[in-house]
């Protein structure tokens, strides 16, 4: 994409995603950045790499499952550390901004900020790369619905919020835009359509944008956020599935599964050349294709400055091929180190400790030993 000119000197630049467009990789670049930048005149007024908190305050979204639910004050603190910058520039990026329910959230979100001074940014991939990613991470947050089930529910099935509503929300991008240009105006959004064939391509468009140097923001490795493999998020969704059935409480589930379990695991184990990867049917790349078009269509009658190549969200499908259908197979190693996880988040955190002590004792004796025989005998099948 080509470089466009820099915002004005001063500028708000607010980036809310959505989710799955380059956000934690851009995120990660400008916090790395942000003592050099500073020394560009821009300003990155966050305290940490993704004011997840503060962006889910101030939508009033309750977080992830068993986490803390953020308030405004998260949002309050956000705010006076942008209007600590004074007149330089600065940047501010979640993409739970593309969350924000209503009009009233975007105008409360802009008019706390400064709205003579905001731009908005938002940053789009083929909805067709986005889905497989977006599935496994509402595995990771409890979700337990194969793939190709979800798929269907998605856009099968009417009024296709179940089992997340967010999705669309966030992922009807035409509609994302137009909210938000409904607010602060078509002179006031950017939209920048991610080449994921230009890997620096995002990291140039926001210098550019910033003002800032080329070069300046460089990517940084970040293996917790890698996506799961697909037979990583299966053994996750079928934890998922016991984990429901057996009434454990929420809590248990963010510091020993996904805080535990899935982190440690991301941490420590690489993905093979030869794992399995989610497949997408070819009837739901269509789908999605067309979609895509017609975002790209009414996205193109708003106004906004439109960087990027707009038919890359109609790009035509490509489905996987047949090696990529092959069941998936956990690596024992991988398992291993989501397990150690979990026993060490257990071990270090007394509170989770007793709770998952009580929820075991809430069990009967005779139905714990009928649970742990019939797992047994199953793995003893499988060998």
């Amino acid at each position: 994409m080509g470089a466009p000119g820099a915002l004005p000197v001063g500028t708000r630049l607010l980036h809310i995603g959505p989710h799955k467009t380059g956000t934690t990789s851009i995120q990660g670049a400008l916090f790395a950045a942000k003592e050099t930048m500073a020394g560009h005149g821009v300003d990155f007024p966050a305290r940490s790499r993704h004011p997840m908190e503060a962006a889910l305050g101030i939508c009033a979204r309750p977080g992830m499952m068993g986490d803390t639910r953020p308030t405004e004050g998260h949002w309050k603190r956000l705010v006076d550390a942008v209007h600590a910058t004074g007149k330089r520039t600065s940047v501010v990026s979640s993409e739970f901004f593309a969350d924000a329910p209503d009009d009233e959230t975007i105008a409360r979100i802009v008019d706390d900020l400064g709205r003579d001074r905001v731009h908005v940014l938002v940053t789009l991939r083929p909805l067709a790369k986005i889905m497989p990613s977006q599935w496994q991470q509402y595995v990771q947050n409890g979700l337990r619905m194969g793939y190709e089930d979800w798929l269907t529910h998605m856009l099968r099935k009417a009024p296709y919020e179940k089992p997340n509503p967010s999705f669309w929300r966030r992922h009807r991008h035409d509609r994302l835009v137009e909210r938000w240009v409904r607010v602060v105006g078509a002179e006031n959004v950017t939209v920048v359509v991610v080449d994921d064939s230009d890997r620096g391509g995002l990291m140039r468009t926001f210098e550019s944008l910033l003002g800032l140097p080329d070069g300046l923001l460089v990517p940084v490795p970040d293996t917790a956020n890698r996506s799961l493999t697909l037979a990583e998020t299966e053994m996750l969704r079928k934890l998922n599935m016991e984990f429901r059935g057996n009434g454990l409480p929420d809590e248990v589930y963010s510091k020993l599964v996904r805080n535990g379990a899935v982190m440690h695991m991301k941490n420590t184990c690489r993905p093979a050349a030869d794992d399995a990867r989610i497949h997408t049917p070819t009837w739901a790349l269509e789908a999605a294709a067309g979609i895509g078009a017609e975002t790209a269509e009414r996205i193109g009658t708003m106004g906004v400055r439109v960087l990027g190549d707009p038919a890359l969200l109609s790009a035509p499908p490509v489905a996987g091929g047949a090696e990529e259908t092959a069941s998936p197979r956990i690596d024992p190693e991988v398992a291993a180190q989501a397990l150690y996880g979990a026993l060490a988040v257990a071990a270090a955190t007394p509170a989770v400790r007793a709770a998952a002590v009580r929820s075991v004792h809430q069990t009967s004796s005779k139905e714990l030993v009928r649970v742990l025989g019939h797992r047994v005998l199953k793995r003893l099948k499988r060998k």
